[in-house]
């Protein structure tokens, strides 16, 4: 179907059906209330949900599916847009084992045979316009022969770039009609919604998500990450190493597999805690489903994150300011954590320190005073991050996405381990981090920043000196330019000495080291 025709028939059917849907709604006072009155009218009407069920294969993929999931789940209104996403992907019908194998030797460009030696084509998952196969390569890369590949529905894919266009279309037409859709920048909100849709299906990207977090935690044995076969990576195919692994959440399956759980639950809120705020690279929809645990002989009981099609980043600012932020946090020096907003520009200029200060200090100190067992390092970060609201402050939107990963980190380390401690666990990371940010190694790593920079200024310094002398020597006074430079000659004597008394120690110490090596 013409993608013009395509967009005016869901144009159409948007117009049909949408003067009904506004008569059932109440008046539009809150639009969370409106949108789940609405759901629970529709839902409530058998007649309204037979209309609506025939209407649903009109409305095509991405509008059929949302619609039906909140029919079903009205609570799905209040969440966000990638967990209501994930919550249709079991509505998802993939593609039959001959029209699988027709799309992957159109996407690889080659025939399978030529690839691998067995592929199976009935998919393992099948998700949102996408689904996952397992193969054996014919030719092994980088010493692996069982590879997933995750393959991306073309046509699909295609009826949603339509239904998103159309969406960017309408919003278009209002702000030149509405003043307030105009005030609410709908374009703008209309293109951010479609480019957090399309963001899931670029497997390119995902890929290089993929390979930076394996560069990132390459060695360490508490976490696997897959290898990507970059040989067989395409725009509608993404090919990795195959794990065999459990879900986290399956319990009976990891202890019949003899994993202890204990140490599993500890090394989820170190790996999260170190991939957001070490690194700053991170999941931003991290929930039970995307972790897993390895089962293969060598990696038995590793971490296995999947699903790095939608990562988020922070600043070194953002990232430096939460870690050092929850260590004042955790050391109760809520006037210390009030400077470092007002220094990042959390909360207006004119907040007064102590008013702040006493706003931290009564949301933190429940979570002190609660039992060590009850304490919950998420919720405190929640007030670290939120305490800022009452002075009309706020955070950036990364951060707090940080913070609800980790949060998911330590629901779901407790669902694993009841008695781990993740309130001590999160305050030795976090203590790490900041350690390490102030010793000898982060000062060598500001130094490496700096190092390009020095590298065009230092050339210059004999040429700037001069030129200042000679602008001091025409505009000071005779009394000024002696003060130079004597000033001078004493720093080139403090110099010099100091340069033969490194030379002297440094002969002492190379003799003594000869003396005690013979």
């Amino acid at each position: 179907m013409p993608p013009l025709f395509r967009r005016l028939l869901l144009l159409f059917h948007a117009l049909r059906y949408g003067a009904r849907l506004i008569w059932l709604a109440a008046p539009p006072d809150h639009k969370l209330h409106w949108m789940i009155e609405l759901i629970g009218r529709v839902h409530a009407s058998e007649r309204s949900g037979a209309q609506l069920h025939g209407l649903l294969p009109a409305l095509g993929p991405l509008a059929s599916r949302f619609a039906q999931t909140l029919a079903e789940r009205p609570e799905l209104a209040t969440g966000t847009l990638h967990d209501a996403l994930d919550a249709v992907d079991h509505m998802e019908v993939p593609l039959p084992p001959d029209d699988s194998a027709q799309a992957l030797t159109r996407a690889f460009g080659r025939p399978l045979t030529e690839l691998f030696s067995a592929v199976d084509l009935a998919p393992v998952r099948s998700g949102f316009a996408e689904q996952t196969h397992f193969a054996r390569l014919a030719t092994p890369v980088k010493g692996h022969h069982e590879v997933a590949i995750k393959l991306v529905r073309v046509q699909q894919l295609q009826q949603i770039g339509d239904e998103l266009a159309l969406l960017r279309w309408v919003a278009r037409w209002l702000e030149k009609l509405s003043r307030v859709a105009r005030r609410m920048k709908l374009r703008a909100l209309a293109q951010t919604f479609t480019d957090d849709i399309l963001r899931r299906f670029d497997l390119r990207a995902e890929a290089a998500n993929l390979s930076q977090t394996g560069h990132h935690f390459d060695r360490d044995k508490r976490i696997v990450v897959p290898d990507v076969i970059w040989e067989l990576c395409t725009d509608h195919t993404l090919t990795m190493q195959r794990i065999n692994t459990l879900p986290a959440s399956d319990l009976p399956g990891l202890h019949a597999h003899g994993i202890k759980l204990a140490p599993l639950a500890a090394h989820i809120v170190e790996v999260v805690t170190e991939q957001a705020f070490e690194h700053g690279f991170f999941h931003a929809t991290l929930d039970a489903r995307r972790v897993r645990v390895s089962i293969e002989p060598d990696t038995c009981g590793r971490l296995v994150l999947a699903e790095f099609s939608i990562m988020a980043t922070l600043s070194s600012g953002e990232r430096e300011f939460f870690v050092h932020g929850a260590t004042a946090l955790f050391d109760q020096d809520y006037g210390r954590l009030a400077d470092m907003h007002r220094d990042a520009g959390h909360v207006p200029p004119d907040t007064r320190a102590e008013v702040l200060e006493a706003e931290l200090r009564t949301r933190a100190e429940a979570h002190f005073a609660a039992a060590p067992q009850d304490r919950s390092a998420g919720s405190l970060f929640h007030h670290l991050l939120h305490g800022v609201q009452p002075f009309d402050g706020q955070v950036s939107g990364r951060l707090a996405t940080a913070q609800r990963s980790f949060q998911q980190a330590e629901m779901l380390a407790r669902a694993l381990h009841p008695g781990v401690d993740t309130w001590n666990i999160a305050r030795g990371v976090l203590a790490d981090i900041a350690r390490r940010d102030l010793d000898h190694r982060g000062w060598l790593k500001r130094l490496s920043h700096e190092l390009p920079h020095l590298a065009h200024m230092l050339p210059r310094v004999p040429q700037l000196a001069v030129r200042y002398l000679q602008q001091h020597e025409r505009t000071g006074t005779p009394q000024q330019n002696a003060q130079l430079l004597a000033d001078l000659v004493r720093e080139y004597r403090r110099t010099r000495w100091l340069l033969w008394g490194c030379v002297v120690c440094g002969g002492v110490l190379g003799a003594g080291m000869m003396l005690l090596a013979w």
